[in-house]
């Protein structure tokens, strides 16, 4: 059957997507809100309601994180098993009972579960989405598509980070899970009834082939290598999350707003990527993730200084004298907005340099397993973070009268272990890019 571009709104360039598309957007932001929302004050949460300490708590934390970046792979083979209807279905069930769990249970034998259950369901739906996003769009449309799933996922978590703020505040904690939970209903009730299934057509891989696209990475030197040096860019970029919140909090107060200070980095990445990809298109993959990373040391310094920025104007900045704020948070908002910039450099080159590592023809089954720095950057950066915080920037529960008066004197140093490790990473990439290069030479040449 022929159909003209203008008959078929598929090929038209409208904003005619099928509902399938829409559904797996909107509930997308439902997703997202509540992930993000969670996430932020996934370590207070650990720590002040469950009462894992700073390390365990990290550790937690960092083993949630790492499980949906490592999962998706495996359960987007099921997804293609089983039929996309009946795993985003699972998936949100899944979601649903773990963060309600998460709010009800608050107890060290049920939440380690329920952050299994939340990993197992929220790495389907990374892998549905995105999925839908491809099979409901074709080469024409593939870029408006992603565009707005990108910018629905850019919402969704500043929205979660942004609610998560005042329920914190007002209703604890654990009103945060509930907040989550209800989310994740709604978008159950969502696909439930409007998420049609989408035909795979054969084209997902079996468990048995996503094990040995695994094996093939594992093993290759020069890609691991790679996935090592920007697994500290991101390791850098989890502070957000495992270190920032208790930091300011404890620092600052309990009035601080961790939740909104973190959304610098989206409302910079959203402002700012598409002009930063614009005037580095005609540059090297590799040149535009340099600057990336030469950024990121800097941002970790930035956030260092803020006692001499204290030292400079009290512990009070008035801003045009409609409300007053602390030097920490100006300086936490300045080595984010940072990081927003140096992401804006990086990301958007990543998977494209990445695959220019792989072996020629096998790109494909390598893309797969490119987001191995995230998995291995929440291990390390939660990790570390317990370890820092607990040296530096003690939980206040833990000391005495006598203790606290000394205890944050030298908490600005967690920085400066950051700076070294995004100093350490891009310098290990320009030393990469310089070496690939000779290696491929030679190559080209027969030698």
């Amino acid at each position: 059957m022929n159909s003209s571009p203008k008959s078929d709104p598929q090929n038209s360039g409208s904003w005619n997507f099928p509902k399938a598309f829409w559904t797996a957007n909107v509930v997308e932001l439902f997703e997202r809100a509540a992930y993000y929302a969670v996430f932020i004050a996934i370590t207070l949460y650990l720590t002040n309601v469950v009462g894992f300490d700073d390390i365990w708590a990290a550790w937690v934390g960092g083993f949630f994180s790492a499980g949906l970046y490592f999962l998706p792979p495996f359960t987007g083979a099921l997804a293609d098993k089983i039929g996309f209807r009946k795993a985003i279905i699972l998936a949100f069930s899944l979601l649903t009972i773990g963060y309600f769990t998460l709010g009800a249970l608050p107890y060290k034998p049920i939440v380690i579960p329920a952050i299994v259950v939340l990993m197992i369901g929220g790495s389907f739906i990374k892998s549905i989405i995105t999925g839908t996003v491809a099979k409901t769009s074709t080469e024409l449309t593939r870029a408006k598509a992603f565009s707005i799933f990108y910018g629905i996922v850019n919402v969704g978590a500043f929205t979660g980070k942004t609610v998560a703020y005042p329920l914190r505040l007002n209703l604890g904690l654990e009103s945060i899970n509930f907040f989550s939970a209800a989310m994740t209903f709604i978008a159950l009730i969502a696909v439930y009834f409007f998420y049609k299934n989408v035909d795979a057509n054969g084209e997902g891989k079996t468990l048995k082939e996503v094990w040995h696209s695994f094996i093939k990475v594992s093993t290759n030197i020069r890609l691991l290598t790679l996935i090592f040096i920007v697994t500290g860019f991101w390791i850098i970029q989890h502070q957000m999350y495992a270190t920032m919140p208790k930091y300011v909090l404890r620092l600052v107060g309990k009035n601080a707003s961790p939740e909104w200070i973190a959304n610098v980095n989206p409302f910079v990445v959203m402002t700012s990527v598409v002009l930063i990809t614009h005037l580095m298109r005609k540059v090297k993959a590799i040149t535009s993730m340099s600057v990336g990373m030469l950024l990121m040391p800097l941002s970790a310094t930035t956030m260092a200084l803020s006692t001499v920025l204290i030292s400079i104007t009290g512990e009070s900045i008035s801003v045009f004298g409609l409300f007053s704020i602390h030097p920490i948070t100006v300086m936490l908002i300045a080595g984010i907005a940072i990081q927003g910039l140096a992401e804006c450099f990086i990301s958007p080159r990543y998977l494209e340099f990445f695959s220019l590592q792989a072996p020629k023809g096998e790109e494909g089954l390598y893309l797969g397993f490119s987001h191995l720095h995230s998995f291995l950057a929440s291990l390390l950066g939660f990790g570390i973070s317990g370890y820092l915080l607990t040296a530096y920037c003690p939980d206040p529960t833990t000391l005495s009268t006598g203790q606290m008066q000394t205890a944050y004197q030298h908490a600005h140093y967690i920085w400066y272990y950051f700076t070294a490790i995004g100093s350490t990473s891009a310098i290990a990439l320009l030393l990469y890019g310089f070496i690939t290069k000779r290696i491929d030479a030679r190559k080209s040449v027969g030698l």
